[in-house]
């Protein structure tokens, strides 16, 4: 796992999954009798918003601006942070849009202005080249499931630095930050994932970038569809549309009923009906944002699972707008 991220063994922290290290990062540095004040990007996974706004009085919480895009500017980060701020957390990658941030960059600008700073890298480790050890970074959250390793496991990469506190008590694995038995299994499937992720990296993202760069020119013909981010870089494997005049989640029921798995937004939080957050931050309109819908390829899908989609989409827009001017004739 550590070599993944370009990382040593000893700074890789063991946890359930991306969702418990970001809830250490987060609660664990706002422990610290040192750390007043952090601040997230509005485009942040929930895993990070909701632990972070629960700190209530005991750290304040500041939300850097992202551009409409999705990306956070160098400029975006300095205006955001105040003399007391201590920690800085920004995603590698999102995980609707794909949207690559430099975190590079912006970790540089944080150590200027001696700050900790944070990647929630679970999107972009197995996807692109993540580097603990290059960006600069002093904590880095990775999850297993995301490159193809059993569910149950995480990973919070910690420079020894940064003054974390433990969240879970009542043992001393992992450093003495995170007691519990560990899920041994679940750990070693997720190192095999790692292995194979490195490994097969580039011959998994051309993989993708061909089935994402079909779809997109597909969706070009549908006038009501509008492709999120599409030219800033993204993921390889990774695509975001909105339909207008649609109900995101009744169009993944209409899709899921012709054999076709995708999400509304973050698969963490599709069953809600509110427009996404990473959506509303770029400044889409709410109607547009309600009718998103995320793909996300897999090294297993092909050319053919692109025009099947693209096929379903068609009739789907096409029986709407049918369905429409009878409503409209009958008027």
């Amino acid at each position: 796992m550590a070599d993944l991220v370009d990382a040593h063994p000893d700074q890789v922290v063991f946890t359930s999954g991306g969702t418990e290290a970001n809830n250490l990062l987060v609660k664990g540095v706002a422990a610290s009798p040192d750390i007043s004040r952090i601040a997230i990007s509005k485009v942040e996974h929930m895993s990070m918003l909701e632990p972070a706004a629960a700190l209530g009085d005991t750290c304040a919480v500041d939300y850097i601006a992202v551009d409409s895009d999705g990306r956070v500017s160098g400029q975006a980060l300095q205006q955001a942070v105040r003399p007391d701020t201590g920690l800085v957390s920004v995603m590698s990658a999102n995980n609707e849009t794909g949207v690559i941030q430099d975190v590079q960059s912006l970790a540089e600008i944080a150590r200027s202005n001696n700050i900790w700073f944070h990647t929630d890298a679970s999107q972009a480790a197995g996807k692109i080249n993540v580097s603990f050890s290059d960006w600069g970074v002093h904590a880095m959250t990775v999850s297993s499931h995301k490159l193809y390793g059993p569910l149950g496991a995480g990973a919070l990469v910690v420079d020894k630095r940064l003054p974390l506190q433990a969240q879970l008590h009542g043992g001393v694995q992992e450093h003495r930050l995170r007691a519990g038995t560990e899920n041994v299994p679940a750990i070693a499937g997720f190192g095999v994932a790692a292995e194979l992720a490195k490994r097969e990296l580039t011959e998994r993202a051309l993989h993708a970038r061909k089935l994402r760069d079909a779809l997109e020119q597909g969706l070009v013909h549908f006038p009501s569809v509008t492709v999120f981010a599409r030219e800033a870089e993204r993921l390889p494997n990774t695509v975001q549309f909105g339909v207008q005049g649609f109900d995101g989640e009744t169009l993944l029921m209409q899709l899921d009923r012709m054999g076709i798995a995708v999400s509304s937004g973050s698969a963490c939080t599709s069953g809600k009906t509110e427009p996404s957050h990473v959506l509303r931050a770029m400044g889409v309109p709410a109607a547009l944002a309600l009718g998103s819908v995320r793909v996300s390829f897999g090294k297993d899908n092909t050319l053919a699972d692109v025009e099947q989609l693209l096929k379903a989409l068609g009739e789907i827009i096409n029986a709407m707008k049918s369905s429409a001017v009878m409503m409209a004739a009958s008027v």
